[in-house]
């Protein structure tokens, strides 16, 4: 019997050395990225919310709601029980010739989740595109939904600007930015992000990083990076790099909102850069435990209204199971705070083009979607 419990420790020790080596050799990947160093690093050192190498948010944002812990948190993800996080059907999808657009026309495509093309003024800004069917770097857990059609990087026209808001794996993916890399003319993002982009074989005067309040002209658009209420990381280390939203100035003024919490910001921004036409927020993947790193349904509405935004068009939703809320209740509970508050909302199919000229009357497709 020693004998036997003996042989058993060995086995468990080699595993466990060998998932540890595993682990380690995996995390050298390129798709994890690079840290920041050089011209880039001095600048973020420079910078008063980075501190023993991490960005910090201007208003005070706890991951965790208070009276929640990281226990509570995993023991409610992985055990309690998911009510229709996932459809059982097929997300209904439009499949499009994106290459073939009106060149006239200003228009909107949703892919789902936070990845979406604009075009303005003739020109094509494609955001936080993932077309991988994964939004984690492990393939086990956080697959994308079942769809009737998946946009991937082969039906993406030629992009003059590519934002990428910040570096989480559900915005920031490693296999979409390779297949885009030969159709990309150029990529804003936040300051540090370029470090990945060059790892990846972007040339640097190809990337432009911003840190909040900076501006950059390009493409005849005037792009501004703003404040927002989250992290970022690809690492077990967190806010190594900045995460941003955008102001997009051209024939009309976009709100690119990435991922945040609500906050103070969105009143500062819509009166130093407002009012905007539209606004483009993350409404989805939301949990009271983490209430300030991503808005409840809500709390987009009234950012809408802090922006004072014309119209708003939520995304974050419809793809990734990242929380435990039916995968329809985004949609549910913004549509109706909009219409509580009298907001103009605009909720596309994913891949529906919409023309940005002539709004259509909103549907609500999700609806008998099991």
């Amino acid at each position: 019997m020693k004998r036997f419990l003996v042989r058993s420790m060995q086995v468990l020790l080699i595993l466990i050395l060998l998932v540890v080596i595993g682990t380690f050799l995996y995390l050298k990947h390129a798709r994890f990225g690079e840290n920041a160093s050089g011209e880039r690093l001095a600048k973020m050192e420079r910078l008063p919310n980075y501190k023993n190498g991490a960005f910090d948010n201007l208003e005070f944002t706890p991951a965790l709601a208070e009276g929640t812990t990281w226990g509570d948190m995993l023991r409610s993800f992985f055990f309690s029980k998911k009510e229709r996080n996932v459809p059982q059907d097929p997300i209904p999808v439009d499949k499009n010739n994106l290459h073939d657009l009106p060149p006239d026309s200003n228009l909107y495509v949703w892919f789902g989740h936070s990845s979406y093309l604009l075009q303005l003024d003739g020109k094509k800004i494609l955001v936080d595109p993932v077309f991988s069917t994964y939004a984690t770097p492990v393939r086990i857990s956080v697959r994308a939904f079942k769809s009737t059609y998946a946009y991937t990087a082969d039906d993406m026209p030629e992009v003059d600007i590519m934002l990428i808001t910040h570096d989480h794996w559900d915005h920031l993916d490693y296999n979409t930015v390779m297949q885009l890399k030969h159709k990309v003319k150029h990529i804003i993002t936040g300051l540090g992000v370029g470090a990945h982009l060059e790892k990846w074989g972007y040339p640097a005067d190809q990337i432009t990083d911003l840190y909040w309040g900076e501006t950059t002209d390009r493409a005849g658009f005037q792009i501004t990076s703003a404040t927002a209420r989250h992290f970022s990381g690809r690492t077990f280390k967190r806010n190594t790099t900045l995460w941003s939203s955008f102001i997009l100035t051209g024939s009309k003024n976009i709100y690119i909102g990435g991922d945040s919490g609500y906050g103070k910001h969105f009143k500062e921004i819509g009166n130093q850069y407002g009012p905007f036409d539209f606004a483009i927020l993350e409404n989805g993947q939301y949990n009271l435990m983490w209430k300030y790193i991503h808005m409840m349904p809500e709390e987009v509405i009234t950012a809408t209204q802090d922006l004072r935004a014309r119209y708003v068009i939520p995304v974050h939703s419809a793809k990734f199971p990242l929380a435990n809320h039916p995968w329809d209740e985004p949609l549910i509970r913004v549509t109706k705070a909009a219409k509580e508050k009298q907001v103009d909302l605009i909720t596309p199919r994913i891949g529906q083009i919409v023309f940005l000229d002539r709004l259509p009357s909103n549907t609500e497709w999700w609806v008998g979607i099991r």
